[in-house]
């Protein structure tokens, strides 16, 4: 699907954002892998909290969408054979692969194509016994678990490209016996993301231990009848950022400032830029009516990679030059987003270069061009807000969106951007 952008022309709107996937993707299994009935209360869903569902029912697990959410069935008497379809979820395959490499189990996981192409390092759970192979290439996609379960009471995971598997094991932990012990070593290790991890597991009833550069995860004791899950933060950037852009007042139905997802730090970052954030009764509000003018951005986006091409399509407005630092992350994403970034960038014939782990973008005040998603839903939906300020960007490829946010093009739409 191509789309054309039309200028953004309403001063102030509220839109809702699907539910957390990030959150979800934690929650479910931890619900999924214990006896009892857990209600996940929660707001629409995205592709990739589907993925996860399907792979969960693939293992036998019960799992009912509701009025309020989704209702988990939860069950220790997994299938110890399946083969599982994770789509397009990174987080899905990775956080799988640990837990069922823990858990027990022979076991088939594929996936898209696009998924196929992200690397799947799986040394640490094979070092601790775990049999995993690749029928077709090494490190990708799909892969064959057979494994008797880990007994094991410690693991290391390198976060450098990735802290999924970090996360994983740290899940493994929570639904197994025994408390386990992540060892995380590389860059990200203080990745938010693992925090969240952490925080979800203490919702959950289980616990954990922080020491220095590792996890001690205890394993949940009883978990919640309940848990809520707020609005996707990452989802709802994209209109904040609009905010800024377009000096508009933006509402996302409840949200709330003290979200545990990481990407909530672009709203300082807006803040900086004479964004006013506040709440109200109905959510978080972001309002750039007053912005006149705003200077770029000079940030190590190591934590905040999702965003990273948020920042480029508000850099492309700046006043001043923008420098983007930290970016290895960024290249193991459903795209190289540093390559493609770039090549959007030059697309629409902006003044841009690459420089070891950092990217300078100079401001380009009439962009217009067509720009490709590459596939990825990042991509898609942070060049589509570019577009909402001139009105000159067409977007091609940009159905990948549905993965996070099934309804984005929609709301544009809804917005008369389309």
């Amino acid at each position: 699907m191509d789309v054309c952008i039309q200028p953004l022309k309403t001063k102030e709107f509220c839109v809702e954002v699907p539910a957390s996937k990030s959150i979800l993707c934690r929650a479910l299994p931890l619900a999924a892998f214990h006896e009892g009935e857990t209600l996940i209360s929660c707001g629409k869903l995205a592709g990739d909290t589907r993925a996860m569902i399907g792979a969960l029912s693939a293992l036998g697990v019960k799992i009912e969408e509701c009025p309020e959410g989704l209702l988990v069935h939860g069950t220790q008497n997994l299938r110890n054979e399946a083969v599982i379809d994770v789509r397009s979820s990174g987080a899905t395959a990775r956080f799988l692969t640990a837990i069922l490499s823990f858990l027990g189990g022979e076991y088939l996981i594929d996936g898209e194509q696009q998924l196929r192409s992200r690397p799947m390092d799986v040394a640490p759970l094979k070092q601790c016994g775990a049999e995993i192979c690749f029928p077709e290439e090494s490190g990708h996609l799909p892969l064959c678990i057979r494994s008797a379960g880990i007994g094991t009471n410690n693991i290391a995971c390198d976060c450098s490209q990735s802290t999924q598997f970090a996360s994983g094991a740290m899940l493994a932990g929570a639904v197994g016996a025994n408390p386990l012990t992540v060892l995380l070593t590389g860059e990200g290790k203080n990745s938010p993301y693992l925090a969240m991890t952490a925080s979800v597991i203490r919702a959950f009833g289980g616990d954990f231990v922080r020491e220095g550069e590792s996890f001690c995860i205890l394993p949940i004791k009883e978990k919640p009848c309940r848990f809520c899950v707020g609005p996707d933060v990452s989802a709802a950037c994209y209109f904040y950022a609009v905010a800024l852009l377009c000096r508009t007042k933006v509402t996302v139905r409840g949200l709330r400032r003290e979200s545990i997802q990481g990407d909530i730090r672009l709203l300082s970052l807006l803040e900086e830029r004479g964004v006013r954030i506040f709440e109200t009764e109905e959510g978080l509000v972001a309002d750039g009516r007053e912005v006149e003018a705003f200077d770029g951005f000079t940030e190590d986006v190591s934590d905040l990679a999702d965003q990273m091409p948020t920042l480029a399509a508000l850099a492309l407005f700046a006043r001043t030059p923008s420098r983007l630092s930290g970016l290895m992350r960024s290249a193991f994403k459903e795209s190289d987003r540093v390559k493609t970034v770039l090549e959007n960038l030059k697309a629409l014939g902006t003044d841009c270069e690459q420089e070891g782990d950092s990217l300078t973008i100079y401001p380009n005040a009439n962009p217009r061009g067509t720009v490709s998603s590459f596939g990825d839903h990042r991509i898609a939906m942070a060049f589509a807000v570019a577009g909402l300020k001139e009105g000159v960007i067409a977007v091609r490829g940009a159905e990948c969106a549905d993965k996070t946010f099934e309804n984005f093009f929609e709301i544009l739409r809804s917005l008369n951007c389309l």
